[in-house]
């Protein structure tokens, strides 16, 4: 229960003088904010100095303030110092907010304060270390119930290096001593002046603190009280006269654990050196089970197998430099400026929210190498600590390692199956990192994407962090998917070389240099966005897991049936997440449309009525809420193109053409599959009724149904099948509301007249579908031919590779989505999933029956019938071409997993 006295002080009816007070304070202005008359020459001086020698750097959003209230704003410092004070002083005065070192006065509601700062810690507070602005504003507010506080946390931070753990340096400077205040203020304004940081948090009601620190059940405004029973027998056991400051010092306790929360979202936690962390790893008591186990099986000395973890241990954990962070930062500040006009980033604040009461996992997807600098950087410089980076070891190369070790990453093997003891000691570094409540950061797809689409996700470093939730939760986990687009991008001409065949090259500092040459070109814009966050407790309720249902001191333990649906389905889910949060910027817009068109060109006047359609569409029925869409016009649009040198604009006295410029198609085609996404069954819709004429909407709902789940497995498109339908009625209807499609009545939909621009632009709408389909009639194909029970998954896939590259050089323009392995991969297994494919146990081979032939029956209604006599003939392979592709195929993969070893 509250105790009365308290609760009657704070929700009781006013008295007559208090409701007089109250009806004066609305005709009237009771707050003033003044100069203080003593001191005020010294802190003007003292700004003055403080503002040569500090240049703050601020972090986060500011604070919005409703100008006409009569609130009073305090704001809440851990420390005091008084550089502490005059920096806060000058951050507020530089960004317009309440002044912090005037005097604040309220006479109706007796508050007269000397300055708006509440220092936790306060040289001169007596009662038990209570901050005695604090207990003045509490018992102000307890007396006044019309008395408007609001409290703004403020984080100050000379310097962003995270605490050491046992360091000398963090001894020397720690705030024990009698009188530190002097020295560590003239340390941090001296050696950290030029690397401070301010941040202002969300407003907090103190009366909303207040209620919530005495009302029982209720959430607590900052997110740390004591529960409520503990509150309860608090309260209850102090006397009247000691109520008031139990309850301050209940509000100060919060007040702190807050700024501490803060602080560590900004810092990380304390760094445990190097060289001991790989000693309590080893020394863990998971470890030494799976070290004994190694020795058994491996019959070697429990030493030895303990020497190969160290070894392993020392491979993978992190060597964190601050230090090197700083050089990273200026160097990326630097780089940035340079290769881009601009990083544009969306939806950050969601994850901002999170930050202080979750562990972070950060998911992007993986376009570029710069995808680890790039992402850390700008979760860097907007205020939050750096996640540590999963890396595979082929960056590990000689300076380039070394330097990224020591800034963010952490290196695995892209490979260790089979290797027990390596695994144990993996999965429990990432416990360790997860229970320390470092963010981690890992590329789902496991390697960059060589064809702009989202790769199948791997789910090792996802089952290891469902691994360690359940062995012991400390705090939640929740999944952060995050998308990234480039505008231009480096590895554009190496990604197209790799699908066509040519051998992966290895990452070393002479490739850097190489790179580094490029430094100079036009790159654009790069987009990051972050999309909505995906909590691991929500799965685990769904699926039906169990928090800590794991051994907490073993790694081998394996995940049951459920757990294992479960990470496959948050696998999946994070793609999807990954899609929706796509930005449609510029270039993947244009690429988009001159794809499309025949000869990727158009007349100038055709391709802005175009970009303008794909934008209209887009905005009207939005793919998500988190998806962003360019807001340049489409003249500007094309212009920007012109200026990246990626298309080129060829004067014609009937109106300029836009084309692609030379050799550029098949870059640009990576920059149109990261949005296919978007307006893929838009164009499976315009691909039906453009190839038929006339369709019913029976048929094509039929038809749509039947393949939708390939493009959902190929796409990670999100809509589930068993809403399909209304999805499809809806872009249906903004097709006819475009005078793309045309309304015949009767359910018939038909073509508009032919001579039309509507015409021109439901061709170029349909065209982007087409290469999906091919590729699945051409699988087909080829799996109707050669048979039921003659191939394996592996053999259909890397057989309709080959088909794909011959396919694409000799009709398809040479564009690389043929030449992308991952695409053949995604559909085999879907047809499996949905069971219209059987793999044997025993051979592995494929058994399927007549649907196989049903589902490429569809293709008619899409594909030209000179387009499927193509992919016929190029399907049609006897025994003996079959034999000698499968051998050279196999030989090819030992010779590359030779070079590998």
């Amino acid at each position: 229960m509250i105790p009365s006295f308290l609760k009657n002080k704070l929700l009781k009816n006013r008295t007559p003088k208090a409701q007089a007070t109250s009806e004066a304070s609305k005709s009237s202005t009771a707050t003033t904010y003044t100069k203080a008359p003593i001191n005020q020459l010294y802190r003007k001086i003292s700004g003055q100095a403080l503002d040569v020698a500090v240049k703050a750097k601020l972090l986060g959003e500011l604070p919005v303030f409703d100008t006409d209230d009569q609130t009073l704003t305090f704001y809440v410092l851990q420390d005091y110092s008084r550089s502490n004070s005059i920096l806060i002083d000058l951050q507020t005065g530089e960004h317009k907010l309440p002044p912090a070192l005037m005097s604040v006065k309220d006479s109706i509601h007796d508050v007269n304060e000397n300055a708006a700062i509440i220092f936790l810690h306060h040289p001169k507070a007596k009662d038990s270390q209570l901050s005695p602005r604090l207990s003045r504003l509490v018992a102000a507010s307890l007396q006044h119930p019309d008395l408007q506080i609001r409290l703004v946390p403020v984080s100050i931070l000379w310097g962003r290096a995270p605490e050491k753990e046992d360091s000398l340096f963090k001894l020397l400077m720690a705030d024990n001593w009698q009188d530190p205040s002097i020295t560590k203020q003239l340390f941090n304004i001296g050696v950290m002046g030029r690397d401070t940081f301010v941040q202002f948090h969300a407003p907090k009601d103190l009366r909303t603190i207040i209620y919530n620190s005495l009302h029982d059940g209720q959430a607590d405004e900052l997110g740390v009280a004591d529960s409520a029973d503990s509150r309860d027998a608090k309260h209850a056991l102090v006397p009247a006269a000691d109520a008031n400051r139990e309850l301050v010092r209940d509000l100060q306790q919060q007040l702190h654990a807050y700024l501490d929360n803060q602080r560590t979202t900004m810092l990380g936690p304390d760094l445990s050196d190097r060289r001991n962390l790989v000693d309590k790893l080893i020394y863990s008591p998971a470890i030494q089970h799976a070290t004994q186990i190694e020795a058994d099986e491996k019959d070697i000395s429990v030493r030895e197998a303990r020497g190969l973890a160290r070894n392993y241990a020392n491979e993978m954990v992190n060597d964190y430099s601050h230090p090197i962070i700083r050089v990273f930062d200026k160097f990326l500040t630097w780089l940035w400026t340079q290769l881009y006009d601009g990083v544009d980033v969306h939806h950050f604040e969601r994850v901002r929210k999170l930050a202080t009461d979750h562990e972070i996992i950060y998911v992007p997807c993986h376009r570029s190498h710069v995808d680890y600098l790039l992402l850390s950087y700008v979760i860097y410089k907007r205020g939050l600590s750096i996640p540590y980076v999963a890396a595979g070891d082929n960056l590990d190369v000689p300076v380039l390692g070394p330097l990224l070790r020591g800034a963010v990453a952490f290196y695995i093997r892209r490979s260790f199956r089979g290797n027990a003891l390596y695994t144990a000691v993996l999965r429990e570094y990432m416990h360790t990192l997860i229970t320390r409540n470092t963010p981690i950061e890992y590329f789902i797809e496991g390697g960059r994407s060589r064809s702009g689409r989202l790769l199948p996700p791997k789910m090792g470093m996802l089952a290891m962090t469902v691994h360690s939730q359940l062995r012991q939760t400390n705090k939640p986990v929740v999944f952060i998917p995050t998308y990234i687009g480039y505008e231009r991008i480096m590895e554009g001409g190496t990604y197209i070389g790799e699908l066509k065949g040519k051998p992966k090259e290895s990452e070393s500092l002479i490739g850097l240099l190489k790179v580094g040459r490029k430094i100079e070109r036009i790159f654009g814009n790069v987009h990051l966005s972050f999309g909505t966050p995906l909590h691991l407790s929500d799965f685990m309720q769904k699926f039906d897991v169990p928090a800590d249902s794991l051994p907490a001191d073993r790694t081998d333990t394996p995940l049951d049936e459920k757990a294992s649906a479960m990470v496959d389905n948050i696998g999946v889910k994070i793609m999807q997440h990954i899609n929706k949060a796509a930005v449609v910027n510029p270039v993947s817009l244009l690429s988009l449309v001159l794809l499309s068109a025949p000869k990727a060109a158009l007349d100038e006047d055709i391709c802005r009525e175009q970009i303008a359609l794909y934008q209209g569409i887009a905005r009207q029925i939005p793919y998500s809420d988190d998806t962003i869409v360019t807001d340049m016009s489409p003249q500007k649009i094309i212009d920007y193109g012109i200026k990246l040198k990626l298309i080129e604009r060829i004067p014609h006295i009937l109106g300029d053409i836009i084309q692609v410029a030379g050799k550029q198609a098949a870059l640009l085609s990576y920059f149109r599959n990261n949005i296919l996404h978007v307006f893929i069954l838009l164009s499976f819709l315009a691909a039906l009724v453009a190839r038929n004429g006339r369709v019913s909407r029976s048929r094509l709902d039929d038809i749509v149904t039947q393949m939708y789940p390939f493009l959902q497995s190929e796409l990670f498109l999100y809509y589930p099948a068993h809403g399909l339908m209304d999805t499809l009625n809806q872009k249906i209807d903004n097709l006819i509301a475009h005078g793309l499609i045309i309304d015949l009545g009767d359910g018939m939909l038909g073509v508009p007249d032919a001579n039309s621009s509507c015409y021109q632009q439901l061709e170029v709408l349909a065209a982007p579908v087409a290469q999906s389909l091919e590729r699945y009639f051409m699988t087909l194909a080829l799996l109707s031919q050669q048979g039921s029970g003659n191939l394996t998954t592996e053999e259909v896939v890397d057989l309709c590779h080959l088909l794909g590259q011959r396919l694409s050089v000799l009709y398809a323009d040479d564009i690389p989505d043929f030449f992308d392995r991952s695409l053949f991969l995604s559909f085999v297994t879907a047809l499996t999933r949905l069971n219209y494919l059987q793999v044997d146990k025993d051979t592995g081979v494929l058994n399927f029956d007549q649907r196989i032939d049903d589902i490429a029956h569809h293709a008619k209604y899409v594909l030209s019938p000179d387009m499927m006599q193509i992919l016929q003939q190029i399907a049609s392979l006897d025994d003996e071409e079959i034999a000698h592709a499968i051998t050279e195929i196999s030989n090819k993969k030992q010779r590359k997993f030779g070079l590998k070893r």
